[in-house]
């Protein structure tokens, strides 16, 4: 069985309400953070107290949200954490502050919940560290901070009690960085296991396509993500391409994981209906390549989300969607229910 998945924020089905009613629903399943600039105005005291009502409602609101996954048919339980459950965990000045008795007492508590309730409930589980987790960087200091944002994807992995065989759960980055491949392998060593048992690679759409990605598959798994593919290669991938089943042998017998985004709505007012394929050398006619690196708010685009659903029987299917768990929905009724 194929599983769909969304990331991280949740989206109230009635639109149509106000927004700050929308807001008030909305805020209970979906995290909030701060910035360093607050914590560093603050009194100490204050700085400490924010952060602990952060994690405290973070926590309690990715609980909320595996919930409601939990409520949705099989097919539908997968779910991107948000990485915004600890804000400034790995930052030099704020750090010390997690090792706290309180803090420490409050993520282990509430991380081993959310971890005991996504394998009861059996939901697969993953994080996605954001652009600044740069592990190819040529700038040593820029590699320093990357292990160290890694690394705290991997506590919080390890906090849920996952990380302890390979691939149990997801944490995907891109190759970025001027050493790419290169560096990555140079920084390997220096990941602790969790981490090496958890990370992946995904293809980019600009410098680091699926090629790249495959050539760390002795390191990792390789993430294939579709929409990416096409931008970087200009057409869509076959999914009797011989990459697709290196991709699928790089997860070692675990069930692959994609992505899948579409480009926004508005290519339909210049004519780019549901029903047709999008050709890359008609829209770059009217459109900048970059405004196809956008995602779409659903999957509005019936010809691709065909194309994609012929990956659902090797392939889990992560969405990324501006409309999240709406657009995973959607998809779910109108092709697979």
């Amino acid at each position: 069985m194929s599983r769909l998945g969304f990331a991280c924020m949740y989206r109230h089905p009635h639109r149509s309400l106000a927004v700050k009613a929308l807001e008030t629903i909305e805020r209970t399943f979906n995290p909030r953070t701060t910035t360093l600039r607050w914590v560093s105005g603050a009194s100490q005291e204050a700085a400490r107290a924010k952060l602990l009502e952060l994690v405290q409602h973070n926590l309690d609101a990715q609980l909320r949200l595996l919930a409601y996954v939990s409520e949705l048919p099989p097919a539908l339980r997968m779910l991107r954490l948000s990485s915004d459950l600890l804000p400034l965990y790995s930052h030099p000045s704020v750090a010390h502050v997690y090792q706290e008795a309180d803090f420490q007492g409050l993520m282990a508590e509430r991380f081993a919940a959310i971890g005991a309730l996504a394998r009861q409930q059996d939901i697969r589980l993953s994080f996605h560290p954001g652009q600044y987790c740069v592990l190819g960087s040529d700038r040593p200091e820029v590699v320093e901070n990357s292990l160290a944002e890694f690394e705290y994807h991997a506590d919080m992995i390890r906090m849920m009690g996952y990380g302890k065989v390979f691939q149990d759960f997801k944490c995907n980055i891109h190759i970025a960085g001027r050493l790419g491949g290169e560096g990555i392998r140079h920084a390997w060593p220096r990941l602790s296991q969790v981490a090496r048992n958890v990370i992946t690679f995904e293809n980019d759409e600009k410098t680091y396509g699926l090629d790249a990605c495959l050539a760390l598959a002795d390191l990792a798994p390789v993430v294939l993500d579709i929409h990416h593919c096409w931008i970087h290669e200009g057409d869509y991938i076959d999914p009797a391409d011989p990459r697709v089943a290196r991709v699928i042998d790089s997860w070692r017998g675990v069930r692959p994981t994609m992505h899948y985004s579409q480009p926004p709505e508005h290519l339909q007012a210049l004519g780019f209906t549901a029903e047709r394929k999008l050709v890359m050398d008609e829209l770059l006619a009217q459109v900048n390549k970059r405004d196809l690196y956008a995602h779409s708010a659903m999957m509005w685009n019936d010809w691709t989300n065909r194309y994609a659903l012929q990956f659902t029987q090797w392939f889990d299917i992560m969405f990324e969607a501006k409309d999240k768990n709406l657009a995973t929905l959607d998809y779910y009724h109108r092709y697979l229910a």
